[in-house]
């Protein structure tokens, strides 16, 4: 017992002292701490004079093509030459713009497998629209270009037939179904 009013009174003793020197120095806290929360109120006063003009002009990206894009990339016009936008960006008809459609493989995949199904159910119109969905996620798929065709010709309409082999011949000249391709083309040709 004797031991802890001991340390009590040794610790009374050392946190008496922090204590005056805490209270000479507060002053001089208080003063700079009052300066501090002026400077504070000068900026927010100052912020709401900002508050009314935009902050984005000190963010706006720069679009324009650089100095030497025309000559660096020669083509570069005719590409976009049919497009409205091209000649005049502030236009507000986007009537020449072209829509990008999503380019999702598997979705792709998927209803190749589908459109299989359906050809080998001999619903070749159901297999046409899950072929031409597709090549709708994933342009210039071999496969379902020459499945589409195959399509095509058991409906009776030679002349998409005939498209989409060549189509398919484009994509693969020398694919493993290059051969039933020609074959095709050439019976199409006949029959007409």
């Amino acid at each position: 017992m004797a031991v802890l009013a001991l340390l009590a009174a040794i610790s009374l003793a050392q946190d008496s002292p922090d204590k005056t020197a805490s209270n000479k120095t507060a002053p001089d806290k208080t003063t700079s701490d009052k300066a501090a929360s002026d400077k504070a109120a000068e900026k927010v006063a100052a912020g709401d004079r900002e508050a009314g003009e935009s902050s984005s002009r000190d963010t706006r990206i720069d679009l324009s093509p650089p100095k030497d894009d025309a000559k660096n990339h020669p083509g570069s016009k005719d590409a976009i030459a049919g497009l409205d936008i091209a000649d005049n960006p502030d236009a507000s008809d986007t009537s020449g713009i072209q829509e990008f459609h999503p380019w999702n493989p598997m979705k792709a995949l998927k209803d190749i497998e589908v459109g299989d199904f359906y050809f080998k159910r001999k619903n070749y119109k159901a297999a046409v629209e899950r072929y031409k969905e597709a090549l709708y996620y994933k342009d210039g798929d071999a496969v379902a270009s020459f499945r589409l065709a195959a399509c095509q010709e058991k409906l009776g309409d030679k002349a998409e037939a005939r498209k989409y082999y060549e189509q398919y011949l484009k994509i693969l000249p020398e694919g493993p179904l290059a051969k039933d391709a020609h074959a095709s083309l050439d019976r199409l040709a006949k029959a007409q």
